[in-house]
């Protein structure tokens, strides 16, 4: 039992009706999870609101309901009204769970792309040198031995707060974090004081219905983070950098290729080995030594940069480092599998025309026999991305294979068709082959000493989506029984 006063403290809030000097068993803010004296905050979601549904939240057992507005509720149920409930969610969840923050070191990253790679970096530097660290992000949530997987990048503030608790208890010392700017526009990650926060770039992205109204707004969302840690580690290159630090209230370090940057990277060299492509470069400034990764491009030696820049706040000596980062994988970001000597194959989450053409840019800076690119699109989203993206790879690939991603309620042969009319604004060439499975079995099958082969849009994702239903499919299993099957 916690008293509502006490959950409630931190916020600015009227009481309406009832009285806080009360005990509440749970905090819920779904109204199909209302428990016996319950508190309930009303949350306005894009497709239900449940202030609407107070008055059946307080006949299910709810004894407190939080609300941004007054609402009907039987007589006897204490009502307290707050500017924004999903700020007060936030503020409430810490306290629920008796504000685990404060017994974690706290890394939130922000950016437009970078923020899972580095994320996985980073925690594999603290692990491989003894500091337990949880993760959450675009791909799973790590708690200890656990791994979740998710279902957004910042998850909702209780999620947040309980994931916390957990790796509290389960010996976590050090949490790493994607903080997405829907996160932080929807405060989900309000009341956290980071200890260090990241900015690895910016570039227009989620704009649009139910994500953000302008570039502007999202630029904003993102210079929020670094009004709520104590340390900003931030990429001295991107353009919008002044802009994002704008007004922050952080102690300031900077990292990149420029000369002012406090951690530099110099003298960058590609690397090609059989069925490998890798970078390495000088660290200058805070540090000096030298890096080699087998992670390819500009890109590369940015995330990887800043997981030198925060892992420095933590001791861990150059040996932990460079083990840590030549060993460090991310499912489905620019993540090689291993299928033959002669040429390189690779699996990426990119799915939208910029971090198309930021990858397949990277990749022909290789100098490969040829560049091969398969993807697909979704159905039932923007047709103009599938313009774009076929655009983009008929410019830049050697050869695309066009197959499907997850058609959902739309014929996969219709977004093959959308995709090709961006093909034909190029002189590239291309095939299409609906079946996924039977289009990595033609790049496997046709792949030539040189090339370089990249799966795009799927990512770590493991399934297909299908008229409403997800069916498995992971793309390394595909490859696995390709190869089987031509063996």
């Amino acid at each position: 039992m916690r008293a509502a006063r006490e959950l409630l403290k931190g916020l600015e809030y009227e009481v309406l009706s009832g009285s806080v000097d009360i005990n509440v068993n749970e905090l819920v803010y779904n109204t199909a999870k209302v428990t016996k004296a319950c508190l309930f905050v009303c949350i306005k979601g894009m497709a239900f609101d449940s202030h609407e549904a107070a008055a059946k939240a307080a006949e299910s057992g709810a004894v407190v309901i939080v609300a941004e507005r007054p609402v009907e509720v039987p007589e006897g149920i204490t009502v307290v009204l707050v500017k924004d409930t999903r700020y007060a969610l936030a503020l409430i969840s810490e306290a629920y769970f008796d504000y685990p923050a404060k017994k974690l070191k706290v890394i939130g990253i922000t950016g437009t792309k970078g923020k899972t790679t580095t994320a996985f970096m980073v925690r594999s530097i603290l692990e491989h040198a003894g500091i337990s660290t949880g993760l959450i992000g675009t791909i799973e949530t790590i708690i200890g031995d656990r791994h979740i997987p998710a279902s957004n990048t910042t998850p909702e503030s209780y999620a947040i707060q309980e994931d916390f608790a957990q790796m509290v208890e389960a010996g976590c010392k050090v949490v790493v974090m994607e903080v997405s700017s829907q996160g932080l526009k929807l405060h989900r990650t309000a009341g956290i004081l980071f200890d260090l926060g990241i900015f690895t770039n910016l570039a227009p992205d989620h704009i649009g219905p139910g994500e953000h109204e302008s570039f502007e707004e999202y630029l904003e969302c993102k210079s929020r983070l670094f009004r709520q840690c104590k340390v900003g580690i931030v990429n001295i290159d991107d353009e919008y950098c002044m802009k994002v630090i704008n007004g922050h209230t952080c102690q300031l370090e900077t990292y990149g290729f420029s000369e002012n940057a406090d951690l530099r990277a110099l003298d960058m060299k590609l690397i090609t080995r059989p069925g490998c492509l890798g970078v390495s470069y000088q660290v200058s400034g805070l540090e000096n030594f030298q890096v080699e990764i087998d992670l390819p491009g500009r890109f590369s030696v940015y995330n990887s940069l800043v997981a030198i820049a925060i892992c420095l706040h933590f001791d861990i000596s150059k040996e932990d480092m460079l083990k840590a980062l030549k060993e460090a994988k991310t499912k489905g970001r620019i993540e090689r599998v291993k299928v033959s000597d002669d040429f390189t194959l690779m699996i990426d989450y990119a799915h939208n025309a910029m971090s198309l053409e930021s990858l397949l840019t990277t990749l022909k800076e290789y100098r490969p026999k040829r560049l091969v690119c398969l993807f697909g699109c979704g159905g039932n989203r923007s047709r103009l991305r599938r313009f774009e993206m076929g655009e983009v790879s008929g410019r830049l690939a050697d050869l695309t294979v066009i197959t499907s991603d997850n058609p959902r309620f739309e014929e996969p042969q219709a977004i093959i068709d959308d995709i090709k009319t961006g093909m034909e604004k190029t002189d590239g060439s291309y095939v299409e082959i609906i079946d996924r499975k039977e289009a990595i079995r033609y790049v496997i099958e046709h792949g030539c000493p040189g090339d370089v082969i990249v799966l795009a849009g799927k990512g770590h994702e493991d399934y297909q989506e299908i008229r409403g239903v997800k069916y498995p499919m992971d793309e390394r299993v595909l490859i696995q029984e390709v190869l089987e099957e031509l063996a």
